[in-house]
């Protein structure tokens, strides 16, 4: 590189007649007999390098040697192109090359780096550092930084100071497995890694920082899935001072801003509101995707008495019989379809799937012999079904007939293409419940974490009547993916000793895990509240991707490993017997 500066990324050449500097990767070599063309490759774009033997042969013979991948500096006069590629941002100019470097060859790469290379996943994860030269994973991960870059600059701008929380911490129960730390200097002993700063971000509200943000990284050893990882970052706000209302008012401005800055679009504010009970009966989730219509319709009145087993079983049961509805869809939804979407809801706890398919001037049903053409009749009118329609119902306590139905909903609406692309719907979640029933511990749980404030008239069902507790958090919701969780916080340490012993921690058991916590508060917490709005999936609706690998620079894949360091990794015995650990083998 020795006398040359780069003074222009690849996609920025443009200005006819000027003299620039590029660096990049070789794309292409183009060998024409006389004439010799490199495609050279950066983040920004590519440009071409233009060469001519009969001018300049041993600058021609230099580029002749160059090969895919390899790292070159050109210098050189920005020149027209006789023929323009249309499919390049800059495919008007060219580069008429007078002093080329090759800083390094490469050898030929396990895969074409290409934008839409046909490679499976697994070998790109492998060799990850080719993967992500690709242009839609560069692309990816730029709009990650500019959403993060916007992020920072809205909430500076309402005042908010960026704190930094410890990654090293201890293990308090949030909802997931700890990632644990073995230390050296404390023998049988650990840190955490934290699911989230939410214990440290209260207490800096305690300390009078009255408004925090963070960037976070969190840890949480749970089963992956395309939304979620072991590691991610959350941008991560608290604020004294506020009630709910105050905190849907500063993320909404934070969403018309993010998505003004990054994608020039404008979000309607307010954004649209479903209590939590409404958006279970509605689309049978807490996440529900709001682009198309199909909603879950409850006919429990209608065949109550129909004399079909399943249905009135259900209903005595304390269950109900709902129902979804898509619309024109019979030729899509053949009988050969509708029995794998039966397979699909058993597998998922429902016992089985009636339908009604209306192809012919009758319809088909599966339980018709059950019931006569006048309750057929009336069941398709109550909910509008029209020929060319298909019904979908499962029958069961409401438990499993909502859950079931809604995943049912989304997967019959990729199955139709009902899904609009380039669309966002964003959607608040709120009333929410503060307990939910763990049958496996027979006990009562948190629904979001035992830090939630309760609504103020519900307090008086904390011990008689736990599940009518309505917690004063807030989920945020885009395109079916639940992009935040919220709550006003508890700031008086006899209600907050009151929660953790409803959830059934012993006083030993609250001292030991949150004692520090509670200690904090006998001295004078504001009131409080907050929220984690998750940076990766956001990022990943925002580009219309279906997995958080694809914005995630080096990911781990389905088993929490990442294929291109091999790690998780053994660690040799003189290290572990260092923390006093030792390995037990098994199969």
């Amino acid at each position: 590189m020795k006398g040359l500066k780069r003074t222009h990324f690849c996609g920025e050449v443009s200005q006819i007649g000027t003299e620039a500097v590029v660096c990049g990767f070789v794309q292409k070599v183009r060998n024409l007999g006389t004439l010799l063309f490199i495609d050279l490759r950066d983040r920004t774009g590519v440009v071409q390098l233009a060469f001519n033997e009969t001018q300049q042969p041993e600058l021609f013979a230099k580029a002749e040697t160059c090969r895919g991948e390899y790292v070159l500096m050109a210098h050189g006069t920005v020149k027209e192109r006789e023929s323009i590629n249309h499919d390049m941002k800059n495919g008007n100019v060219e580069l008429v090359v007078d002093d080329l470097r090759i800083l390094n060859k490469a050898q030929t790469p396990p895969f074409e780096i290409t934008s839409d290379t046909k490679v499976n996943e697994e070998l790109r994860l492998k060799y990850r550092y080719l993967d992500l030269r690709r242009a839609p994973l560069q692309r990816n991960l730029v709009m990650r930084h500019q959403i993060a870059k916007a992020a920072r600059e809205y909430f500076y701008a309402n005042d908010f100071i960026e704190i930094e929380t410890p990654m090293m911490m201890k293990s308090t129960p949030e909802g997931a497995r700890d990632y644990l730390i073995p230390s050296r200097v404390h023998p049988g002993k650990f840190y955490a890694l934290p699911q989230s700063p939410q214990i440290y971000k209260q207490l800096l509200m305690v300390a009078g920082m009255d408004r925090y943000i963070q960037l976070a990284r969190c840890f949480r050893d749970e089963d992956l899935r395309a939304d979620r990882q072991p590691e991610f970052t959350q941008i991560d706000l608290e604020m004294s001072f506020v009630d709910v209302e105050d905190i849907l008012q500063m993320a909404e401005g934070f969403v018309h801003h993010v998505f003004q800055q990054v994608l020039g679009r404008e979000i309607p504010l307010p954004l649209p509101r479903l209590s939590y009970a409404e958006a279970m009966n509605r689309f049978g989730s807490d996440k529900p995707d709001t682009r198309y219509g199909m909603e879950i319709q409850d006919i429990s009145e209608y065949v109550k008495d129909c004399g079909f087993g399943v249905f009135t079983g259900a209903i005595e049961a304390g269950g109900s019989v709902r129902a979804i509805v898509a619309k024109q869809a019979a030729g899509t939804l053949t009988r050969k379809e509708i029995d794998k979407l039966t397979e699909m809801v058993k597998g998922i706890g429902a016992k089985g799937l009636a339908f009604i398919r209306w192809v012919e001037e009758k319809p088909s049903c599966s339980f018709g012999k059950f019931v006569g053409e006048d309750k057929l009749h009336e069941i398709l009118q109550a909910l509008d079904c029209q020929q060319g329609d298909v019904v979908l119902i499962v029958a069961d306590k409401n438990k499993v007939t909502l859950p079931v139905l809604g995943a049912l909903r989304q997967t019959v609406a990729r199955k139709l293409d009902l899904i609009p692309e380039g669309q966002f719907n964003f959607l608040w979640i709120t009333q929410m419940p503060f307990f939910e029933w763990d049958e496996d511990n027979n006990c009562w749980m948190a629904m979001h974490h035992p830090f939630t404030m309760p609504e103020d008239d519900c307090l008086q069902y904390l011990d008689s009547a736990p599940e009518k507790v309505i917690a004063k958090a807030f989920d945020l919701v885009l395109n079916g993916t639940e992009l935040s969780s919220g709550s006003i916080r508890i700031t008086n340490y006899e209600l907050q000793q009151k929660m953790f012993q409803a959830l059934g921690l012993t006083d030993e058991e609250i001292e030991a895990k949150f004692g520090f916590l509670v200690e904090a508060y006998r001295f004078g917490a504001p009131p409080h509240g907050g929220m984690g709005i998750g940076l990766d999936r956001l990022a990943m609706v925002m580009l219309g991707v279906d997995s958080l690998r694809d914005v995630t620079a080096f990911p781990k894949v389905q088993n929490a490993s990442e294929l291109m360091s091999a790690c998780p990794s053994a660690v040799d015995k003189e290290n572990l017997d260092i923390l006093g650990i030792a390995v037990t083998e098994t199969e």
